[in-house]
């Protein structure tokens, strides 16, 4: 009986060395090649810039809104004559920003820029605190 069970035993390891053999070879990831290794920074991958086309025609920088298109069909807005846009679109203030001192205190505009010029002097003031 210990020759038939030492039998039966060897050819069980013998299975498991065939089927199963102990030095099983992994395969890692690739190392980085060295043309990613340029493009590697201090905290990673630099991103590329992206060149964006700039037009050059006259024509259409006169006629057209460029860039008012964003689906990849289709062209830009038309511009159309001054007279069949609102008035108040001409009137905007574009030129610069009015001074607290020329705004009326009477107006929504004067207290909300009051405030913002508050709000910031504090930002500022807690910043100098150390504690």
């Amino acid at each position: 009986m210990s020759l038939i069970n030492t039998l039966q035993i060897s050819m069980q390891i013998a299975k498991q060395r065939f089927l199963f053999p102990a030095a099983i070879i992994r395969s890692y990831a690739a190392a980085p090649s060295a043309k990613k290794m340029k493009k590697l920074g201090k905290l990673g991958p630099i991103m590329e810039k992206k060149v964006i086309p700039v037009e050059t025609d006259a024509n259409k920088l006169v006629n057209y809104v460029c860039g008012s298109n964003i689906y990849k069909t289709g062209e830009d807005i038309k511009l159309k004559p001054d007279s069949e846009y609102p008035d108040w679109l001409w009137s905007l203030n574009v030129d610069r920003i009015i001074p607290l001192d020329e705004m009326d205190p009477n107006t929504k505009q004067y207290w909300r820029r009051l405030r913002k010029m508050a709000l910031r002097r504090n930002n500022q003031l807690a910043k100098l605190k150390k504690f």
